[in-house]
């Protein structure tokens, strides 16, 4: 086997004793509870045991004291109960082992498809003396990052307003995964090249979708809108709350602008009753509401419910820009302010504005971690900013206006991301989302890349003369094969690893207990797809010496004929000849035809085993002349009693055997059925047998005691009823 992998660290250490990467932080110890379902009282006695995957194995004895209960209620023994232990896989938020598993077998399908692709085009590629990659593959690892994406489950909790309901501010949807935000950060970044004009746009929609992870760790605006939105149903009038103004300021500023104006136009100037009274308060709120709506935005398209009026080309979308801008300068100018009497509505319009026109100071007070402040910046101070270096510097300038003393792991994972250092990505990506992670991101961290690529495919003598894409493999290929529901996709995975992975697939598929015969099919199926006849012909091998071993002979002999285990076989034709040899007359012959009949009629395994089939037709027409007493039967039974013995291939100490069994022919009563030159024939094969058992190498067939003088006297009888015959 090849030597221990070792993780690649970015501080450089060599962390060579350990296979997987361990932190060794202290953490809060998880106590786990046991349900046993015994009666007390319960022994002190317990059996710990690691079992399959990450299960421990907890045998519970049950205290001998609790015999003297009711034979109803007692219990023998204990129980055994499986514990599921945490850490199988780093993400906390997809505990489910099942939907797990469902992630791992679906991830497979674009991975191969994607190795195939790449493999196809990097032998073209050799043809025809050209880079390994074309413009073709930055379309191919898109495809692949959106059908992984889609297995990670829907979006998050977008906000996304109901129309039916005015007072439902946000949709309830199903909670967001970090995992899935974070493989849509590494698809907007490294796989959609098509989409790179439109990074902050869609940056806009990502911080929509996942902004409520946020909440576990720092308040965010997702979490403010979700207090107001319960708050909401007990309010009257919502212009004279200060939490209805905050949560519209908050929306505003991360770009959810349906979710702004639907806010607005539950102002109380809207209502029947006040539009007379109103008009120019309501004037205002829809103006700043029409504002809203309008704002451009440079992107491809928006989605079905969201606001803004999109601009593909660069120049259209600065006139625009610069016209939206211009209007709200305007309305920011106008005398209508001082019509307006109600103090909350002017002032927090006003405050509107600002966020509109990018008053720093209140973007971030309407804004509670850097991200959303980051996000505000892109929408309403550089909307032209490009450029992953312009972007992490306008990040880090973010981080100092809004530190937050322990960062969210999307928030390191974004930094790393902006900051183009592939080293922190793959660090952030192993440490938080685990091996499956970082076992398919590879391909898009390395898409386009020359630096990533370098960086991930060079072979590195730390980690045992394999590159860092191939050891991350190497290491969810070994989680995979820990579990006995995930093995079977684990040389998708070793397949693509040059260095090692075929090694360490044969040493995977040597492990696999393979006289369970659905483990042996597919096992033999997998060695079929990459041709490796060896280790499928050995794996039938041991599945063929089990079989025989435990008494299940005609699966033993099956296995190895598919192996073509000639050595083995021979060894079984030996058996069969040793055991008929010793109980030819035993009627425990017969749970030998099948294995007779599997082994072949014209089997090369063993020289003369066309012997045993032939002595199979002799015992059944001599069990029919014993039934039925048929004089023709009795003729053929002597006929074939003849050819066996003239045969060369029908071993000496079968001669007795053979003899004795015919004693019933050889006295037959009405005439005999043997001729003068037949019996002499036989009376020479008995006289052969005579003198050869004087020999010391001889072996003695277990017969009776005058089994010889039975024969020789039969023998003697008929040669003289066959003369007087002729």
């Amino acid at each position: 086997m090849p030597g221990l992998l070792t993780v690649y660290h970015p501080s450089g250490h060599d962390e060579s004793s350990a296979l997987v990467q361990f932190s060794s932080d202290s953490n809060t110890p998880i106590v786990y509870s046991l349900h046993h379902g015994l009666k007390s009282p319960i022994a002190p006695r317990l059996s710990i045991s690691w079992s399959r995957g990450n299960s421990l194995r907890v045998s519970v004895f049950r205290s001998p004291e609790t015999t003297e209960t009711v034979l109803d209620e007692v219990e023998v023994g204990g129980k055994v109960v499986e514990l599921k232990l945490s850490g199988e896989y780093v993400d906390s938020e997809i505990n489910d082992a099942a939907r797990w598993r469902r992630i791992a077998y679906g991830s497979v399908s674009p991975f191969a498809h994607l190795q195939n692709k790449k493999n196809a085009m990097a032998a073209l590629s050799e043809l025809r003396h050209s880079a390994p990659y074309d413009v073709d593959w930055s379309k191919y690892v898109l495809e692949y990052s959106k059908e992984i994406n889609s297995l990670l489950g829907s979006r998050g909790s977008s906000p996304t307003s109901l129309i039916e309901d005015p007072k439902t501010v946000l949709e309830n949807v199903e909670e967001p995964s970090s995992l899935k935000a974070a493989w849509e950060l590494l698809e907007i970044f490294y796989a959609d090249k098509q989409s790179q004009a439109w990074i902050p746009e869609q940056l806009v929609d990502w911080l929509a979708d996942y902004d409520s992870l946020f909440s576990e760790q720092v308040p965010s605006v997702h979490l403010r809108l979700v207090e107001f939105q319960a708050e909401l149903i007990n309010i009257q009038a919502v212009e004279d709350e200060p939490a209805y103004w905050q949560a519209i300021s908050s929306a505003l500023a991360v770009g959810w602008l349906d979710i702004v104006v639907k806010l607005l136009r539950l102002h109380g100037s809207y209502q029947l009753n006040q539009l007379g009274n109103r008009e120019t308060e309501n004037g205002l709120v829809e103006a700043v509401a029409v504002l809203i709506s309008k704002m451009p935005r440079m992107r491809a398209h928006l989605p079905d419910g969201k606001l803004g009026e999109c601009y593909y080309n660069k120049s259209d979308f600065i006139k625009a820009w610069e016209k939206w801008r211009a209007q709200i300068t305007k309305l920011d100018c106008s005398a209508f302010w001082l019509q307006c009497s109600h103090n909350h509505t002017r002032e927090n319009l006003k405050l509107l504005l600002q966020i509109m026109l990018g008053n720093t100071g209140t973007l971030s007070s309407a804004t509670f971690h850097w991200v959303e402040l980051y996000i505000a910046h892109f929408l309403y101070i550089s909307p032209f900013t490009s450029g992953l270096e312009s972007m992490h510097a306008l990040a880090q300038k973010c981080m100092q206006l809004k530190p937050t003393s322990s960062p969210h792991k999307l928030m390191r994972l974004i930094i790393g991301i902006l900051g183009e250092n592939t080293e922190v990505v793959l660090a952030e990506c192993s440490r938080s989302f685990g091996s499956w992670m970082i076992a398919h991101a590879t391909e898009l961290l390395t898409a386009g890349s020359i630096q990533a690529e370098i960086l991930l495919k060079e072979e590195r003598h730390n980690l045992g003369g394999v590159s860092i894409e191939e050891s991350h493999r190497l290491v969810y290929a070994q989680v995979l094969s820990s579990h006995a529901l995930t093995w079977q996709i684990a040389p998708i995975y070793l397949i693509s690893c040059v260095k090692h992975g075929v090694g360490l697939l044969e040493i995977l598929l040597y492990k696999q207990p393979v006289y369970h015969s659905q483990v042996l099919l597919k096992n033999i199926e997998i060695c079929r797809l990459y041709d490796l006849d060896s280790v499928s012909a050995n794996a039938m091998k041991i599945a063929g010496v089990h079989h025989w071993k435990h008494g299940r002979n005609g699966a033993g002999v099956f296995w190895l004929q598919q192996a073509g285990d000639e050595v083995r076989l021979n060894r079984i034709a030996q058996k069969l000849f040793d055991f008929v040899g010793k109980s030819i007359s035993d009627e425990s012959f017969e749970q030998w035809e099948g294995l007779i009949e599997l082994l072949g009629s014209e089997s090369r395994t063993a020289a003369g085993l066309e012997f045993l089939h032939k002595y199979r037709d002799f015992k059944k027409s001599l069990q029919q002349v014993q039934d039925g007493i048929l004089t023709d039967a009795a003729r053929k039974a002597g006929e074939a009693l003849i050819l066996l013995m003239k045969n060369p291939s029908t071993p000496q100490r079968f001669w007795l055997p053979l003899l004795y069994d015919s004693l019933k022919l050889l006295n037959w009563q009405g005439r005999p059925l043997l001729n003068v030159s037949q019996t002499n024939l036989l009376l020479n094969k008995l006289q052969e047998l005579s003198v050869a058992r004087l020999r010391p190498d001889f072996v003695e067939v277990g017969m009776p005691a005058g089994a010889l003088s039975s024969v020789r006297v039969a023998l003697a009888t008929n040669l003289g009823r066959a003369i007087l015959e002729e």
